[in-house]
């Protein structure tokens, strides 16, 4: 395993990370006897395995349902010192509430603290001023701070750039967990801002909302070869010094195996990265135009500023992904989902689109006339049944 500093936590941090969210029996809270016991099992040996290989970081959250109570079985079975342990509370207007959910999260982790724990979901900018409030979260977590029950204080987000940024520039947390992966790069100054402040960067789910890298279509296999597509998305992730770990949300034990084959190739990315990564672009160019691949993105409306809230800039991006790389699967998983996960993935599918509504808000994009007739296309292409997001009934 490879380790990197992550950042002013000062922790040697392995470059995966154990994931708390696909193992877990339910995404709702049952009484520990309810967990079958094969469940249980392969959750201890999915833990055994990573910490076998390196991987001592465990990263879970109250809202992953029996995740903290299954991980509570094992956990002080093992030497407490040779673990980081991470754990996640939503943001609450009430501070009260977010103590005594803290605080259930570590009786149900079953140990005396978590080395980090992160506000889960910094998505609005209404989150961050609860968060920030005279008597809010982070006063509450700077108080288990001090009192020895958390180490380091951090946030995860599943926000837009700027958001992020603002979060960031407050300089009171000292690393984040959010998505950037080479198919959504647009995260890219929140790093870079988080890195100025020297905070540690936590990649999310780089291999599932990165691409289902795991089902991959067999036209993205052959142009990330040599390297399958979960290799070359770590590789091109950790590439980068200024990311400092990747999520694996193992599922059981062997879902570690072919992340790990990532290693052999950290010193040589150099190497072998830019065939690869001039193959896709010749690709993404080859089936949807250069004039597009370079400027589609270009003056596009948020969705708080697009009539029905569509998420065009999404929308546009998951047509690419279809179409450039036959990434089918996972851009009607995500644009189906659209709708359904208020802001943990904002805004509207294209169901009906005057295009006339649209014009004032795409005034700025060098596409404007041809961008309505893209979405019904988009539409078309990707509409299926609704899809909700993990955690919610």
């Amino acid at each position: 395993m490879k380790y990197r500093r992550f950042g002013r936590t000062e922790l040697q941090i392995p470059v995966f990370t154990c994931g708390g969210m696909r193992y877990q029996y339910k995404w709702q809270d049952v009484s520990y006897q309810e967990v079958p016991a094969d469940n249980q099992k392969n959750l201890e040996a999915t833990i055994h395995r990573s910490l076998e290989v390196g991987i001592n970081h465990i990263e879970t959250a109250r809202d992953y349902g029996t995740s903290e109570l299954q991980l509570g079985k094992v956990l002080p079975k093992l030497p407490r010192e040779k673990l980081i342990v991470q754990t996640k509370v939503g943001p609450m207007a009430d501070a009260k509430a977010f103590l005594k959910t803290f605080e259930q999260s570590l009786r149900l982790l079953n140990l005396e603290y978590v080395d980090l724990l992160s506000i889960h979901g910094i998505n609005l900018d209404s989150h961050l001023d609860e968060c920030l409030r005279s008597g809010g979260c982070l006063e509450v977590m700077q108080k288990l701070q001090a009192q020895g029950k958390v180490r380091s204080i951090g946030f995860s987000t599943h926000g837009p750039t700027d958001v992020i940024v603002k979060t960031i520039a407050t300089n009171q947390f000292d690393y984040v967990n959010l998505h950037w992966y080479y198919i959504n790069q647009v995260n890219w100054p929140a790093i870079e801002a988080a890195n100025q402040l020297d905070m540690g960067v936590f990649i999310i789910s780089p291999s599932n909302k990165g691409g289902l890298l795991y089902q991959p279509s067999p036209r993205l296999v052959d142009l990330c070869a040599p390297l399958s597509p979960i290799v070359f998305n770590n590789l091109f992730c950790l590439s980068h010094p200024q990311v400092h770990t990747l999520s694996v949300g193992a599922a059981r034990p062997e879902d570690f195996d072919e992340h790990l084959k990532t290693l052999d190739w950290l010193d040589r990315a150099d190497e072998i990265l830019p065939p690869i990564l001039k193959r896709l672009e010749d690709a993404a160019i080859e089936r949807l135009g250069a004039d597009w691949v370079n400027t589609w993105r270009t003056g596009l409306p948020s969705v708080d500023e697009t009539p029905g809230r569509l998420n065009i800039p999404i929308i546009l991006w998951l047509r690419n992904l279809a179409i450039a790389y036959d990434m089918v699967d996972y851009a009607k998983m995500r644009y189906n989902l659209l709708g359904q996960a208020s802001h943990w993935f904002p805004g509207a599918r294209a169901d009906a689109i005057d295009p006339k509504s649209l014009q004032k808000c795409l005034v700025n994009s060098p596409h404007a006339d041809k961008i309505p007739g893209i979405l019904q296309e988009a539409h078309e292409l990707l509409s299926d049944a609704i899809v909700k997001r993990m955690g919610s009934s």
